[in-house]
Formats: C-alpha cells, sequence, structure tokens
C-alpha cells in the first residue's frame, strides 16, 4: 500500500490538475479479535411450528492458538450424537461468526474450536438449524473465553541528526512506541522500535516538523500484539456509537 505522504500527494493533484474534490476519510486500523482462555458454551436452535420444526444443538469448545496459526476446527463428537452431514454447516456457521468478533464487530483469528456433543432430530434438524446452533455456541463461548482485540504493531527505523533525538524518542514513547535499539551512523542516530499503527497517522508530517525536516523514517508491518485495556475500551465505545476516538 502507499504512505500517507504518497496518498497526500495524489488528491493534493486530483484537486489541481483535475478539480476533483475528493472526499477523504481519516485512515482505518485493520483490527482482530481473538481468546485468551478455553471456555465451552452450547448452541441450542429449536423452533417448533405448526409443519416441520427447526432443531440444531451443539456442545463446543474454544481455546487460543499460538499467534499467526488462524483457525482450527476440529470435530470431536462420537456416537452419533450428530450425524456428520450436519458437522460442515456447524463449521459453516462458525466461520461466519468469526467475520464478526463479539466485542466490536473485528475478524477473530488464532483460535481453535472443538464440537464435542450436540443431539438431534430425526425430522426437524436441518444444515440450516446446525448452522446457526453453531454460530450462537461459539459466541456464547468467545465471551466466556477472556476475548480480546489484537492491533498491528509495525517496526520502526528513523534516521535522525542527534541534535533531534530526543524529541523523536520522546515523541515515539508518546505514541506507544518501545525502542529496541539505536546506532551511529556519519553523523546521526538510528533508531529502531516498535509502535503500534494506530499511533502513527500523521507521523511524516509531524516528525518533519520536529526535525525540520532532517529526519527520516521507514515503517512496515510486524505483527498482532493485545490492545490495552483503557485503549480497547475506547475501541469498542466508538464501534458501539458511544463515543469519538
Amino acid at each position: 500500500g502507499m504512505g500517507e505522504l504518497h496518498l497526500e500527494i495524489i488528491v493534493d493533484r486530483l484537486l489541481r490538475e483535475f478539480k476533483v474534490d475528493a472526499n477523504v476519510g481519516k485512515p482505518q486500523v485493520a483490527f482482530k479479535e481473538t481468546v485468551r482462555t478455553k471456555a465451552e458454551a452450547e448452541g441450542k436452535y429449536i423452533r417448533q411450528t405448526g409443519g416441520r420444526g427447526q432443531y440444531g444443538h451443539v456442545f463446543l469448545e474454544v481455546e487460543p492458538l499460538e499467534p499467526g496459526k488462524g483457525f482450527e476446527f476440529v470435530n470431536k463428537v462420537v456416537g452419533g450424537a450428530i450425524p456428520k452431514e450436519y458437522i460442515p454447516a456447524i463449521e459453516k456457521g462458525i466461520r461466519e461468526a468469526m467475520d464478526n468478533g463479539v466485542m466490536a464487530g473485528y475478524p477473530m483469528v488464532d483460535l481453535r474450536v472443538r464440537v464435542v456433543d450436540g443431539s438431534y432430530h430425526d425430522v426437524d434438524s436441518s444444515e440450516m438449524a446446525f448452522k446457526i446452533a453453531g454460530s450462537m455456541g461459539f459466541k456464547e463461548a468467545v465471551r466466556r473465553a477472556s476475548p480480546v482485540l489484537l492491533e498491528p504493531i509495525m517496526t520502526i527505523e528513523v534516521i535522525v541528526p542527534e541534535e533531534y533525538m530526543g524529541d523523536i524518542i520522546g515523541d515515539l514513547n508518546s505514541r506507544r512506541g518501545k525502542i529496541q535499539g539505536m546506532r551511529a551512523r556519519a553523523g546521526a542516530q538510528i533508531i529502531d522500535g516498535l509502535v503500534p499503527l494506530k499511533e502513527m497517522f500523521g507521523y511524516a508530517t509531524d516528525i518533519r516538523s520536529m526535525s525540520q525536516g532532517r529526519a527520516v523514517f521507514t515503517m512496515q508491518f510486524s505483527h498482532y500484539d493485545h490492545v490495552p485495556k483503557q485503549i480497547a475500551d475506547e475501541i469498542i465505545a466508538k464501534v458501539q456509537g458511544k463515543a469519538e476516538v
């Protein structure tokens, strides 16, 4: 993707050369969600109507996986408690529920789901009923499994003249950055660090003004990490329409 400076230049050219006043929104961070503990829950979707009803019933467990492991689905049902033909529908319901996490609607990652038990009805059971039951059980298990928001963490390298180093480091610390190391090179200092992407919007402009245009930086994605609770609460409140962040 392009950096903020590239995008600013493109927006400016659209206006100057083509008289297009583009409507530009603030960049959005690709948060994710996961769980921290193991939990189990029951998903039950039973509807009785005049004709054929709906019956889907599952017990499942959710547990965290190592970062970057994605998603595992395991069928541990024994003794025909749930007929095999309904298992893919349960998995589909879980995968669809993972697209919108329970905390703030962000995609869920790095977890394992085991379907361990359930029941069915000879007449009323259907793939749709088990898909809904799987989704319901999964969401409830996630709520019990200490869900947490994840945010992208970036590696950053700043090359800065020594006289501006204090300001640059102080600014990175204020952005929740963690300095990983420093090294000298030809009258300048190279600062290596990790910093949340959420805190870096506008940095290209800020670093120019802090260093009179003499500092340069490169930034790239490193990994996802847990969002601190206070900041997670602000993000969730914003998503739910309760506050501006």
